[in-house]
């Protein structure tokens, strides 16, 4: 039996993707998931404290998956490669959605630092993952950059190419 945080966080993450942070109500996710209203406010205090929470759960989720995926890869190249193939299984799990994080960026306002902080949390520990398999800093970053493109271009062009390119320069760059 699935607990009504659960049922609001599994409607937030389909609304959130469907309609965009903006788009969705309380009320609508509390008619959807099936919860009172209480039990919604029992929970969070607000769409913001919400917000934050779907964000934790998303980054748990992302990279829990992430890792499970490149877990069975021997060496540094092979985990590189890896990652970029798991944005292509995102993709074709997620019909393209792109980045949760980046999509709720978009439409918050520049001053609202507590869902910005959460952002800017998974973005550093992404950016620290391939810096944790690659010694040069700026290589890391390099890679960095083209996956976090990868994933904007593919959600812009519904379309796996430019990920498939930025493996092919990652091979090029590890040696």
């Amino acid at each position: 039996m699935v607990s009504p945080k659960e049922r609001i966080i599994e409607t937030t993450f389909e609304l959130f993707a469907k309609q965009g942070y903006n788009s969705t109500g309380i009320n609508q996710i509390i008619a959807e998931a099936k919860v009172a209203k209480a039990s919604f406010y029992q929970y969070f205090k607000s769409k913001e404290d919400l917000c934050v929470e779907f964000l934790n759960v998303r980054h748990d989720y992302w990279f829990g998956e992430l890792n499970k995926f490149v877990s069975g890869e021997k060496d540094v190249k092979s985990k590189l490669i890896a990652s970029f193939d798991f944005l292509i299984e995102m993709n074709r799990k997620e019909n393209f959605r792109g980045c949760s994080f980046l999509n709720i960026l978009s439409e918050i306002p520049t001053n609202n630092l507590k869902i910005l902080s959460v952002i800017q949390s998974h973005k550093q520990d992404l950016r620290d993952h391939f810096s944790s398999l690659l010694e040069d800093p700026d290589l890391s970053d390099h890679v960095y950059l083209l996956f976090e493109s990868s994933i904007v271009e593919s959600q812009v062009f519904r379309s796996n190419e430019l990920i498939e390119k930025s493996k092919n320069i990652v091979n090029n760059l590890i040696h």
